[in-house]
């Protein structure tokens, strides 16, 4: 049952409730309690619930799942499509170096999905054949590359409210035929899709109001960057971290345009000393309208976060906001100088600058602050945010120089890859390069993930810590299959989250006619 809430979006109505189930759970476990180690389908979903809920549970009960003992089970459950699945999923939760039994089961337990999702398939345990619809997504959109919002309306649409799964144990869902479970994951997505839509609405005035629309030279990704605070931080009373996540995204983007492309020297030299100066008379000392419209809109957003931190944090922010600001374009302008003169920095200088560089600090780290828990200043300057900050922004750089190195060579501009054959002696080819560049990232993510999910000697809150976490599976989004952040082709995902509501009378007599999927797949 904790699974179907948590995939519907409703978990947080029932923390408590779930706060207890787990608790009891994890006791089993550290027991050792059979019923849960002799079935797959339950080892994984508990295994995979327990971790990713802070627990600590080792992944050694997956060796007597291994491949060969796969094959050769007589048990009729093992040849269940629905435990396979469970283990894939169970799998993409490594968080350690010697997790190698996970690594070997995500690869075979995904070599046997891609044969085995067929259409009406029978299935061991009598599931639905829905469960082929879920195996796609998994398939196309594994877990750090899946948004919340789009999980929780793809879940909803395979929810069959008629039938229940034949189960082991109390430990997996007794009942997923419940429609009152369904009717409250349809009011929730719609009350706060209609919430998100009036912000929406807000930000695009914003845009007008502030000339950002006016800045030829700027992408306009307004729809973009807001889907990615809404799809993850959705609920109603994160209002202000989601537009504060989305003023600063969309200021990031236009700034990386600005020393990209829209500006002289003497212009990114002018916003840096407006940002260290910051209380100034811009009508007196900007050297460019751009320069003045770019400047006075970051100046009147962090001086509205900070305004808004008082609320949350009991103090105005607005002097570390302002940090973020100038660290940010300091960075952005030294790689704008190797540009200019024609300097080919070593890969550990350029990554030094990149992450920065890559823009998250000014719109992750204020909404920090944003989210509920107080962050002290001892906490906010601790090592372990800038562990999550470089290991968050570090993967994200990494990610959007493989997908854009092309592009990127062709404009002249500065990217890991380029960088990496560059200083490889003739002997590195781009595809040498970006499989080096990929086994970083997952390197990266399975760290990023470990801190987020540890808890002991933590001293940042897990929600707080669970930001770095959404941000970089919108990154992983958003790249998963080319550069999905410039390019324009993730209009059906930001349309699915933002604009489309979910009608509960067709899902249910869409479940009783056991139809295909309401909605198109989420191309992206």
């Amino acid at each position: 049952m904790i699974d179907s809430l948590e995939r519907l979006g409703i978990n947080h109505h029932f923390k408590e409730e779930i706060r207890s189930v787990l608790d009891e759970t994890y006791r089993y476990w550290l027991q050792g309690v059979e019923d849960i180690f002799l079935d797959p389908t339950t080892c994984a979903m508990a295994f995979r619930l327990l971790r990713l809920n802070g627990y600590d549970v080792s992944s050694d009960p997956f060796y007597q799942y291994s491949e060969d003992k796969f094959a050769d089970s007589l048990k009729g459950y093992l040849k269940d499509v629905g435990a396979v699945l469970e283990l894939y999923k169970a799998s993409q939760v490594i968080i350690d170096r010697d997790e190698s039994v996970l690594v070997r089961q995500g690869s075979w337990t995904r070599h046997f999905l891609k044969q085995e999702s067929l259409p009406y398939r029978v299935y061991a345990d009598k599931l639905c054949s829905r469960v082929d619809l879920e195996v796609n997504d998994v398939l196309d959109f594994p877990y750090h590359a899946t948004l919340e919002r789009l999980l929780n309306k793809r879940s909803m649409e395979h929810y069959n409210v008629e039938e229940t799964r034949i189960l082991k144990t109390s430990y997996r869902s007794c009942n997923l035929g419940d429609r009152e479970i369904l009717k409250l994951a349809v009011e929730d997505f719609n009350i706060c899709q209609s919430i998100h839509s009036e912000e929406l609405k807000q930000l695009s005035r914003w845009v007008v109001e502030n000339k950002l629309d006016k800045l030829k030279f700027a992408r306009q990704k307004l729809a973009y960057i807001f889907f990615s605070s809404a799809a993850t931080l959705f609920t109603p009373e994160l209002s202000d971290a989601r537009i504060s996540w989305t003023k600063t995204g969309v200021l990031t983007t236009v700034v990386d345009d600005f020393f990209d492309v829209g500006s002289s020297e003497e212009e990114q030299v002018d916003l840096i000393q407006l940002v260290e100066e910051w209380d100034v008379d811009i009508n007196t000392v900007c050297s460019s309208e751009t320069v003045k419209t770019i400047f006075s809109a970051i100046h009147s957003t962090v001086c509205e976060i900070g305004e808004r931190s008082i609320k949350r944090q009991g103090r105005n922010v607005k002097k570390n906001v302002i940090k973020l600001w100038l660290n940010l374009i300091q960075s952005m302008f030294r790689e704008a100088e190797w540009v200019r003169n024609q300097t080919v920095p070593t890969i550990d200088d350029y990554m030094e600058t990149a992450y920065i560089s890559y823009a998250l600090g000014p719109t992750v780290l204020p909404a920090l602050y944003l989210v509920g828990p107080k962050l002290s200043d001892e906490v906010a300057e601790n090592n372990e945010l800038d562990c999550l900050y470089k290991l968050m922004s570090t993967s994200g750089r990494l990610l959007n120089d493989i997908q854009s190195y092309k592009r990127e060579y062709e404009e002249g501009k500065l990217n890991a890859v380029t960088l990496c054959i560059a200083h490889g002696n003739g002997v590195i080819t781009a595809e040498d390069a970006i499989e080096e560049m990929k086994g970083m990232v997952e390197e990266k993510r399975r760290e990023l993930l470990k801190l987020i999910l540890q808890e002991k000697g933590s001293i940042v809150p897990r929600n707080i810590k669970d930001l770095f976490w959404k941000m970089l599976k919108a990154i992983h989004l958003f790249y998963v299959k080319d550069d999905g952040f410039t390019e324009d082709n993730m209009y059906s995902c930001v349309n699915a989250v933002l604009k489309e509501p979910v009608v509960l009378d067709e899902l249910l007599v869409h479940a009783q006619q056991n139809l295909s999927p309401l909605s198109k797949p989420l191309g992206v």
